[in-house]
């Protein structure tokens, strides 16, 4: 028993977490329908599983998605049935473990009082708990994420190559969940830079981290990227295909109409764009390729045109990625709005959001001492906040970086306690001064080193 108590806390996490996620599927989720992205994770798996095709359609292989999730869809469909139950079963697990990851993080940085308040918040928090109920990839993408987080901040305080290594390893399959991932890379180059002259890790150390991160990240993704060369007659598409329909759905006519409930956000190009989308029905890699060009340009235009409209909806992709919750069709609160545990889901994503944002803010203004341990997290704050000014801004957009405000709000409650502690400490040293007296009074012929000596033993 005195082994296994070191992990009783995070133990106590992983079951208050998973008890409150498969709540959720079997209340909120009860026969959801996949929808919108989720359909096409779907029918990919289902095509790999009967073709043996990564394809959207029969018979034609897609660069538009990235493998790792497609291909967890399938593995569990084969070993399962398919049924999309026994994926968010998986993904129960996945936020479970996101959760633990949180509080080792806080335990490593703030203490493991502070860890376990935030290990019982992050399985509470609604913004990490409604992305395992669809067939996103948003839950999985922030676990891995966030086990990046923390095997590069054993990297960080340890300086020894097998986490450089798993850290490599986790950042490669996390550039297989998500085009974006392969970005971080250059994140990890900077941290790197920012630590080693801080002086928290040697040179030595931080150019050991970048070569093995980068080279192994890059070995894992490389044998996609010849797939997706070989299929698209050529083109170079390092994980996928896929911004131009990004950005012509951020950049449109549509945008700023008041009528539209997504306004500032996104809407489908066959809407906003419908005789461009018609062009490209049915397509393969290759044409995945030119529709991708061709949205691109469009949306350039349309930028070019409204120059002056950019500002007002540059603070509208801000306000929406700080939105407790934006419109998510395919969400199950969303797609079961009527039910009573729908509403009370989305009320705890209401009231529980802004002031999970407004510890956040507030810690990260207080910890910023630990700098040192926090910096990876400040650059993907950054990163993530201008791809939401680039693209677009939404609550699904925040996911990967929820862990990191979690994260931060227990640094808030870090230093509120500590102010505590010190007041503490303060008072406890004035009642032992005050009684200092009485002890010399009684004394006599004693110096005041020993008097000093007398005090310390004291107390």
């Amino acid at each position: 028993m005195k082994r296994l108590q070191p992990y009783l806390p995070a133990l106590a996490i992983f079951c208050l977490a998973l008890l409150v996620r498969v709540v959720y599927n079997l209340t909120v989720a009860r026969n959801y329908v996949a929808g919108y992205d989720s359909q096409a994770y779907e029918r990919i798996a289902l095509h790999l599983l009967q073709e043996h095709c990564f394809c959207l359609d029969p018979h034609l292989s897609t660069a538009g998605r990235a493998p790792v999730w497609p291909g967890v869809i399938a593995i569990i469909y084969a070993l399962l049935g398919p049924k999309n139950f026994f994926v968010r079963l998986f993904l129960c697990f996945i936020g479970s473990g996101t959760c633990v990851l949180i509080y080792l993080l806080a335990k490593d940085i703030f203490g493991k009082r502070i860890a376990l308040v935030a290990g019982i918040i992050a399985a509470l928090y609604p913004g990490l708990f409604i992305y395992d109920g669809w067939l996103y990839s948003e839950s999985l993408y922030t676990f891995l994420l966030t086990a990046f987080f923390y095997t590069l901040y054993r990297v960080q305080s340890t300086s020894k190559r097998r986490w450089m290594i798993v850290s490599g390893v986790v950042l490669g399959l996390l550039s297989l969940t998500r085009p974006n991932g392969l970005i971080i890379i250059g994140l990890v180059f900077l941290w790197a830079i920012i630590v080693a002259w801080g002086k928290v890790i040697s040179w030595r150390a931080a150019c050991e981290s970048i070569v093995l991160i980068s080279l192994l990240a890059l070995a894992i993704t490389f044998p996609w990227t010849a797939r997706n060369y070989i299929i698209s007659h050529h083109q170079f598409i390092p994980v996928a295909t896929g911004d131009g329909i990004v950005l012509l759905g951020a950049y449109n006519h549509m945008i700023l109409d008041n009528s539209t409930p997504f306004k500032g956000i996104w809407i489908r190009p066959s809407l906003s764009s419908p005789q461009l989308s018609r062009k490209f029905g049915g397509c393969a890699a290759a044409c995945e390729v030119q529709r991708d060009t061709a949205f691109k340009q469009q949306a350039a235009q349309w930028v070019q045109s409204h120059i002056n409209d950019m500002p007002y909806l540059l603070s509208l992709h801000m306000l929406k990625m700080w939105t407790p919750a934006t419109p998510e069709a395919d969400l199950p609160m969303n797609q079961f709005p009527d039910r009573i545990s729908s509403r009370v889901v989305a009320g705890m994503v209401e009231y529980m959001s802004i002031p999970v944002f407004i510890l956040a803010a507030f810690g990260l203004l207080v910890t910023w001492r630990k700098w040192r341990h926090l910096m990876f997290f400040y650059l993907i704050l950054l990163l993530t906040i201008g791809e939401c000014l680039y693209f677009y801004g939404s609550s699904r957009f925040r996911a990967p970086i929820e862990p990191i405000l979690v994260l931060l709000g227990a640094g808030a409650m870090w230093w509120i306690t500590q102010r505590f502690d010190d007041r503490s400490k303060a008072s406890r040293e004035r009642r032992g001064a005050s009684k200092e007296p009485e002890h010399s009074s009684t004394a006599q012929g004693i110096t005041n080193e020993e008097r000093a000596l007398a005090s310390d033993t004291v107390d």
